[in-house]
């Protein structure tokens, strides 16, 4: 199983940017879907997950801000992120579990710097 990234980039402060997630196979397949961040010397840590029967966590840092969805006709999960924080800034990873075996796509850099 493979995750392309792509959407990443360098955003001012209050801005937008679309995260894309294309899997090489069905995502409706995986138990849960998301997006996980790690910013340098930081650990790992979820962004958002979406079960399979399409039930959302988002971290309390990113709710109200930050939507999961997904087009299972293109394999594709999405991460709108709006409203964006110098803090946000991060490496994303898409994350895909398939009961205990878990998948990570290559990570897309976010910067959110004026």
């Amino acid at each position: 199983v493979q995750f392309v990234e792509s959407g990443g980039g360098l955003v001012q402060p209050g801005g937008s940017l679309r995260l894309s997630c294309a899997a090489s196979r069905s995502i409706f397949s995986f138990n849960a879907m998301g997006w996980y961040r790690q910013a340098p010397g930081t650990q790992r840590e979820l962004v958002v997950r979406i079960i399979r029967g399409g039930s959302t966590n988002y971290a309390d840092s990113v709710k109200g801000r930050f939507t999961i969805s997904r087009d299972n006709a293109k394999n594709t999960v999405y991460l709108q992120m709006n409203s964006l924080k110098p803090e946000d800034t991060a490496v994303y990873y898409c994350h895909g579990r398939w009961y205990s075996e878990e998948y990570w796509g290559q990570g897309t850099q976010v910067t959110v710097s004026s």
